[in-house]
């Protein structure tokens, strides 16, 4: 088990793990501009995961894996109402996507289906990084 995060500590690893999300985003933005569609969807995903971790960790929940996130982010903010269902969706599809892609083989994410989730991301993190201001 982790040992706990002083005060100080935890505040500046959330800090790092929202400004890793953005810069995560902006190298997303990248990726779809040059027609990298399944690198895209990468990103989007660990943009999205970075604020996420970042929620849980100042709301002092521990997750070890990447569906432990998902199952956390659910269960103690979209179940909630902390945050919309659409934006558990849309965390979800990511989760999804991200995996397929990466993993599976033939899987193509094309310019549609990025153009689709790109602003969704956006929307996500702004709306966790709100939470985490409150």
């Amino acid at each position: 088990m982790k040992e706990k995060l002083d005060e100080e500590s935890k505040k500046a690893l959330v800090a790092y793990r929202l400004e890793r999300a953005y810069s995560t985003l902006k190298e997303a933005d990248v990726m779809r501009r040059e027609g990298f569609y399944n690198a895209t969807v990468n990103r989007l995903y660990y943009a999205c995961y970075y604020a996420a971790v970042a929620l849980l960790l100042k709301n002092d929940i521990q997750t070890q894996t990447h569906n432990g996130v998902k199952t956390m982010l659910g269960l103690h903010f979209v179940s909630t109402g902390k945050l919309s269902v659409r934006m558990g969706k849309t965390f979800g599809t990511l989760f999804e996507k991200r995996h397929s892609g990466d993993y599976d083989d033939f899987v193509y994410c094309d310019k549609e289906l990025v153009d689709a989730l790109f602003p969704q991301a956006e929307d996500f993190i702004n709306a966790v990084h709100t939470l985490i201001d409150k």
